[in-house]
């Protein structure tokens, strides 16, 4: 039935340019792919291997052909419409046997609104023929905040939201007075003016600073002739931001003109593509894409697949390319990227001279930077593996992303604390811990201390106060099983009994959950055991640090924290002048009284009081 309909559709198809989709039974489409005669080109993956080469390719096909169930396909007038079609559609319906942006992913651009009359410089996620300049795209949100912060730092241009209406000034902000925006909402600056300033963010973005530079410089000299001192000392701060810039990328001055340089590392079904951008006889820039889909690929459609890929959505197109590998269809896509560009592109790979060092590096830069991607990757997953582990371990419900610690630290129930560690995904987030000093509790319990804190933490989360209002999926507590009986008591007092509990006791590192008298069987080696000692270890050493701190103010302070009449000034005055609470007992009522903010009524009450 399946081989009756694929052959009928096989004769359907015309010997003309197009693009065709291959779908499953669920109607899916699972690849897509371009070719000048849709016949030849579609029959050919029903046809067997005819050489090693064909064979090598068919690894893919082998697990993709048995899988389509339907054909479809859309014609164009030429071989260069189809490949903009092709691009079009893996994006649009994301193809598992295309080659494709790994996860994906939508990659963000820098863009200026130049259409209006006082343009923003932004993030965006679209690339839309609106007018605007875009810049990009970057392999990442943080790489783009960070060009930004750079040109921010030198061009003042405006970042605000604000709806500028002509003839309706406002105050202008704190970015105008630190000189960061020329203030076109308070009307300081004419349209031209502030235009100007984006030709330059623009320059400087294309990679022409020596162009930027001679503009100020001659904008400063003018400032200063006309006694404007304060606008070229302004000019001169943004004069000196670009020179260092420049300087910083001299040596990078080893091929002239400007190109991208791609290369790419390769691991099983992941490229790690590398460009770098040079720009007037500089590295302007660099950036990093990741595709998967590439097992049983070779180099050449690879590279082919990623330079489809990524200059179909790119703004910048340079007059010249150099790839580490030769592209399939030279032409057609020279043809293409000169339409995009419309002027004239050249693709050429470099075998030696200036250029094949330029290209070693860049090669070399791809392995050294996919060696660090597979390394952040494997130490995410090892985590994972962890927390998957705990979870299976404990028999949670839910995988445990957020893990709360807590902790007593107390010397014979005096500056008696309490502390609250929170691990995200494995990893300690200090800015989510949280101390508490104990108020109900008086003498050695630990018990009670413990329950103060657990239910003061979850009082709180029941109150929705933003500050805690995000529950664990799992509570550890420094103890064995009476620490944990007192925390579950309290708990349940609460209402609170979806959270799982559990003790981890020093002794013998052994875990005890509720309703089990015997600690679980847990081997030493286990990465589970290793991450759940660290929590009890952190928040044990954030409990240890609280208490210490408040000991030693106790015992340096309590003394005089006793005394009527004296607040902290006089406090701080009195030990910057005597030195300790020691020298403040042992001096005379005149000496005490000559100290700032005292008097003589006071100096008697201390030495009566200590």
């Amino acid at each position: 039935m399946r081989q009756e309909r694929i052959e009928t559709q096989l004769n359907m198809l015309p010997a003309l340019p197009g693009v065709y989709l291959f779908k499953d039974i669920q109607d899916t489409v699972i690849y897509v792919g371009k070719a000048v005669n849709l016949t030849n080109r579609v029959r050919s993956y029903f046809n067997p291997p005819s050489s090693d080469a064909d064979q090598a390719t068919s690894f893919k096909l082998q697990r993709m052909v048995p899988l389509i169930h339907d054909i479809d396909f859309i014609i164009t007038d030429t071989e260069q419409k189809a490949l903009i079609l092709e691009n079009t559609l893996i994006k649009k319906y994301n193809p598992k046997y295309n080659v494709r942006l790994k996860d994906g992913k939508t990659y963000p651009y820098l863009k200026i609104d130049v259409q209006n009359d006082w343009p923003t410089v932004r993030v965006t996620r679209s690339y839309i023929e609106d007018g605007s300049r875009y810049f990009g795209p970057f392999a990442s949100a943080s790489l783009l905040r960070k060009t930004i912060k750079t040109i921010k730092r030198i061009f003042p241009f405006r970042s605000c939201h604000k709806t500028l209406l002509t003839g309706k000034p406002s105050v202008p902000c704190l970015q105008y007075h630190m000189h960061r925006c020329l203030g076109p909402c308070s009307g300081n600056v004419t349209v031209e003016e502030y235009a100007d300033v984006i030709k330059q963010v623009i320059l400087f973005l294309e990679g022409k600073q020596e162009i930027v530079l001679r503009e100020l410089k001659g904008k400063m000299k003018a400032a200063s002739q006309n006694l404007h001192y304060e606008k070229a000392a302004l000019y001169r701060d943004q004069i000196e931001a670009v020179e260092n810039i420049i300087e910083g990328q001299k040596n990078a001055a080893v091929v002239k003109g400007e190109q991208d340089v791609i290369a790419f590392a390769q691991n099983n079904d992941i490229a790690y593509f590398e460009i770098f951008f040079i720009r007037n006889n500089k590295i302007t820039g660099r950036d990093f894409i990741v595709l998967d889909g590439v097992k049983d690929e070779d180099e050449g459609k690879v590279m082919t697949a990623f330079i489809k890929l990524y200059y179909s959505s790119s703004p910048a197109i340079p007059p010249n390319i150099l790839l580490q590998y030769p592209i399939d269809e030279p032409d057609i896509i020279t043809k293409w990227l000169s339409k995009l560009r419309e002027s004239y592109v050249t693709i050429s790979v470099p075998h030696r001279g200036a250029k094949k060092q330029l290209m070693d590096m860049v090669v070399e830069n791809a392995r050294q930077g996919f060696e660090l991607y597979q390394l952040k990757k494997s130490m995410s997953l090892e985590t994972m593996d962890t927390l998957t582990n705990l979870r299976e371990l404990l028999s949670l419900k839910d995988m445990p992303t957020r893990i709360e610690g807590y902790d007593i630290s107390t010397i014979q129930g005096t500056y008696s604390v309490g502390s609250m560690v929170v691990f995200r995904n494995g990893v300690p987030t200090p800015q989510e811990y949280r101390r508490f000093k104990i108020k109900t509790v008086q003498g050695l319990d630990d018990f009670s201390m413990l329950q103060e804190v657990v239910r003061r933490r979850f009082e709180k989360y029941l109150t929705h106060d933003k500050k805690w209002n995000t529950p664990p999926e799992l509570i550890l507590i420094d103890g064995g099983k009476g620490q944990l009986h007192a925390v579950r008591e309290v708990l349940e007092d609460l209402n609170i009994n979806a959270i799982p509990v559990i003790g981890l006791a020093k002794e013998r590192e052994e875990v005890f959950v509720p309703g089990n008298s015997k600690p679980l069987s847990i081997p030493q080696t286990s990465k589970a055991l290793h991450l759940l000692e660290r929590v009890r270890d952190e928040a044990h050493r954030f409990a240890i640090g609280y208490h210490r701190s408040l000991r030693h103010r106790g015992t340096t302070l309590s003394k005089l924290d006793e005394v009527p009449g004296i607040g902290p000034k006089r406090k701080k005055a009195l030990l910057k002048a005597l030195g300790s609470v020691s020298n403040i007992r042992e001096a005379s009522i005149d000496d005490l009284a000559k100290v700032e903010g005292m008097n003589e009524k006071l100096a008697r009450t201390i030495k009566e009081s200590l």
